[in-house]
């Protein structure tokens, strides 16, 4: 028989209430496309990371969402070498949307914090699935 892999894990800390998993689902979002469109990128995948490694066993709801946002930014990270490819075979007519990537990034976290704030298990859209 197969585990649960959204079960509680021993030593995993206590569970989280629903609007706890609901707050930190929004949260994850929030914060990591903040960081990364303040940062240009950098700092996104860290704290969508971060979030992740530290809730995941705390809930199925926050699991979720915090997949979904580490996702978002390896997706986005392929999206990057994706451009730099681009810019580097058309010399440099890709280049512009190294600045589109951020801010499309950020929409599709704003939509998961949106649907957070409403309970919803969603997948955002253009997003490749790494982590489960």
């Amino acid at each position: 028989m197969t585990q649960n892999p959204y079960a509680p894990q021993p030593g995993a800390g206590a569970q989280l209430s629903p609007q706890e998993e609901r707050n930190w689902s929004i949260g994850v979002h929030v914060v990591t496309g903040a960081a990364m469109v303040l940062s240009a990128g950098t700092l996104g995948f860290v704290a969508a990371l971060v979030v992740y490694l530290m809730y995941k066993d705390r809930g199925p709801f926050i699991r979720h969402h915090a997949a979904n946002a580490v996702n978002i930014q390896l997706t986005a990270l392929l999206w990057g070498a994706a451009v730099l490819v681009l810019g580097i075979v058309t010399l440099g007519l890709g280049w512009f949307l190294f600045a589109v990537i951020p801010f499309v990034a950020g929409a599709l976290h704003l939509l998961g914090a949106l649907a957070a704030s409403r309970g919803e298990w969603t997948t955002p859209p253009l997003t490749l699935r790494f982590v489960r």
